[in-house]
């Protein structure tokens, strides 16, 4: 039996232009399993994958071939006790969701880790294959003596000491060299130390399965967004620029760029989207992209993202 078509017309690719949470149903017994709305996908779906990865199934009470997947999707989830957990998503009650991921055929199945969409699959497929999915995913949280040490350097960094972070991501690296989020904080380190080549070095260290992990593709945002910034010129002759004539939208984008090398993350945000709600035209709409780039570089949980992405989300769907 053939996928069922789906096709709502909404423009895709606003991926993480979500609504704010909320809405949240109970979970299945076991807890691994929920149906989620629009207004909640930001907390069922987002969130809970930075906990363990989260499987969004799109699906319709009219489709087919998704009567025989959900079945054993869920048997397969409940199987696994915690790995992964699945959020149902009715497409004819919540179309934008779908419609923002490029969603044109249902069942479609998508997994999200680290608040980002990783990997995905369509169609009825045979449980053999499910399982197989749910185990490139990474089989759920770590090891609790890694997730400890990694929480512990988060913690260090945060406290402005970048030498305990980077002996503590050593650390872990000596016992799992492919570790992403070990490889993706030193590297970061470096990136703020002003060392762009020895970043690049440490993010060449990932294994080839986990070269695009959310810790690792964050930090190698950043280091692209540096090396365009430092060939933007002068910012101090950009806002002359500016304050001449305020559409100047290419001086305000290179100002952006640069802002965000500087860390001034939401001056750098409301440049870009003083653009986007004055011409989204320009540049073919590449003010926004830029911005989402940003949020991919800056991490989804950010504070300057998420209020850039709400000021987004409301220029785009208001």
């Amino acid at each position: 039996m053939s996928d069922a078509d789906f096709n709502n017309g909404t423009k895709p690719g606003l991926i993480g232009e979500f609504g704010h949470a909320g809405g949240m149903q109970a979970a299945a017994p076991g807890g691994y399993i929920k149906d989620t709305t629009t207004a909640g996908f930001q907390a069922d779906v987002v969130q809970e994958s930075r906990n363990q990865p989260v499987l969004v199934d799109f699906w319709a009470p009219w489709c087919g071939p998704c009567k025989q997947l959900t079945p054993v999707l869920e048997k397969v989830v409940n199987e696994a006790g915690g790995a992964v957990k699945l959020v149902k998503m009715n497409i004819d009650d919540h179309p934008s969701i779908p419609g923002q991921l490029g969603i044109q055929s249902i069942p479609a199945v998508i997994a999200f880790k680290d608040g980002q969409p990783i990997d995905g699959f369509m169609g009825a497929v045979p449980e053999s294959q499910i399982k197989e999915f749910i185990g490139r995913l990474g089989g759920g949280k770590q090891a609790p003596k890694t997730e400890e040490a990694l929480a512990a350097a988060e913690e260090a960094r945060a406290a402005g000491d970048q030498q305990m972070a980077a002996r503590i991501y050593a650390m872990v690296l000596e016992g799992e060299p492919g570790n992403a989020d070990a490889l993706g904080g030193m590297a970061e380190i470096l990136v703020d130390a002003g060392d762009l080549n020895a970043a690049k070095e440490m993010l060449a260290k990932a294994p080839e399965d986990k070269a695009d992990a959310p810790a690792i593709a964050a930090v190698r945002a950043r280091i692209q967004l540096a090396e365009q910034a430092a060939s933007l010129g002068d910012p101090v002759e950009l806002e002359r620029r500016l304050a001449q004539n305020p559409k100047d939208h290419q001086a305000r984008f290179d100002l952006a760029m640069i802002q965000n090398v500087m860390g001034e993350r939401m001056a750098a945000a409301d440049n870009l989207l003083f653009i986007v709600k004055a011409d989204r035209s320009w540049n073919d709409d590449g003010a926004r992209a830029q911005l989402l780039t940003f949020f991919e570089a800056w991490g989804a949980t950010d504070e300057a993202t998420l209020q850039a992405r709400r000021k987004l989300s409301s220029l785009l769907f208001s």
